[in-house]
């Protein structure tokens, strides 16, 4: 079933493009970047956070979502909106990556699998998958495939290729829920022909957007970027890209410029969490002694809610002392950043200055890791 998305370019440069995007629930714009709401919530942050953030889409991890609470009890209360008290639009994965981190049994129908939680068995088909999501009721929903490791032989990538295709298409007979959008997934490792012809047999069964898988699980960005290139030229331009798990500056500003629309990663506040600060001059390390007496916010060019109240010195001294709020206050400041970043390369695109604006923004993070 289709949903009703429709897209509105407002700016290009090469393959990159800014757009408004019309759903059921309203509109967002991207470039995107998703905060990752793992078990319903941004670690850290609430709803009023989110509020003040203006994510355009929040991601929630289906994986943790059925086992705890369960979907019954997410649907019982409201879907993951009411659920979450987050309003604006959501995103739920498959579940897949998670599952296929685990080292589950996988056959032509399904993967099952333990739980983190408590060691009980659960399967997995294309078809639950499509179930627990409708009852999660986010408003992108995405379909199961299959995550091969890296470093995977060609008989692996073949054999995950053609499972993910079968399951998409299963995916994409289950689909039942009108308001909600259905994203199929490219996979192929980082072999160029085989992202293509993963895309290709994606993009013939016809969803409403689509995903590219299965990246930024280990290769260099010398190895990721031709990958994601080979896919998105398989790509049709009418509808969503999302690159997956992929979050760093730097990767976010050589994906749009490779005509990624949308984007989701824990980084910003698994960093946070460990006090290192993602600013307009690269990353640091907050807690260290040479931030004790810095009446400096954060970042000097942020205007986040935590820039514009605390000072290094005072963010330093919660995380020496165990304090839970630096944690909040970093994982906030670096989702805020994080979230403007790719708003600066939409204002880019849109004013026709991306190639100069992605260049300045590139320099701090060009020799900074990506994880």
């Amino acid at each position: 079933m289709t949903a009703d998305f429709s897209l509105r370019v407002e700016g290009t440069f090469g393959a990159a493009r800014a757009q408004t995007v019309t759903t059921p629930r309203g509109s967002f714009t991207t470039p995107a970047f998703m905060p990752v709401g793992t078990r319903g919530a941004v670690k850290t942050l609430d709803a009023e956070d989110l509020d003040l953030l203006e994510p355009q889409v929040v991601l929630g991890n289906t994986y943790h979502l059925m086992l705890r609470p369960g979907a019954d009890v997410v649907e019982a209360l409201g879907d993951l909106h009411g659920f979450s008290g987050w309003r604006g639009h959501m995103l739920t994965d498959s579940g897949g990556f998670q599952v296929f981190s685990l080292k589950p049994k996988v056959d032509d129908d399904g993967v099952t699998f333990q739980s983190t939680y408590d060691g009980s068995y659960h399967r997995l088909t294309p078809a639950s998958c499509v179930q627990i999501q409708e009852q999660l009721g986010a408003d992108i929903a995405m379909v199961l495939d299959v995550c091969a490791p890296l470093p995977s032989s060609r008989e692996t990538l073949e054999l995950a290729l053609a499972r993910t295709t079968s399951w998409a298409q299963r995916c994409r007979d289950a689909h039942t829920r009108s308001t909600q959008a259905q994203f199929g997934i490219v996979q192929g490792g980082v072999d160029i022909d085989l992202r293509k012809r993963s895309a290709s047999e994606i993009v013939g069964i016809g969803f409403d957007g689509y995903a590219i898988g299965g990246l930024s699980v280990g290769e260099t960005r010398a190895e990721m970027m031709p990958a994601l290139d080979a896919a998105v030229s398989e790509l049709p331009t009418d509808k969503l890209r999302y690159l997956m798990g992929v979050g760093d500056p730097l990767s976010l500003i050589d994906g749009v410029a490779s005509g990624v629309d949308i984007f989701d990663c824990v980084l910003p506040t698994r960093l946070g969490r460990h006090g290192t600060v993602l600013s307009s001059a690269g990353r640091y390390q907050v807690k260290t002694k040479a931030n004790e007496l810095d009446n400096r916010p954060l970042d000097d060019n942020c205007s986040c809610p935590v820039c514009a109240r605390y000072s290094r010195g005072y963010v330093r001294h919660l995380l020496a002392v165990g304090e839970t709020t630096g944690q909040r206050l970093v994982s906030r400041h670096n989702v805020a950043f994080t979230i403007a970043l790719v708003g600066q390369l939409r204002d880019a695109l849109i004013a026709d200055t991306f190639e100069q604006v992605a260049d300045q923004l590139r320099r701090p993070w060009v020799d900074a890791p990506a994880r």
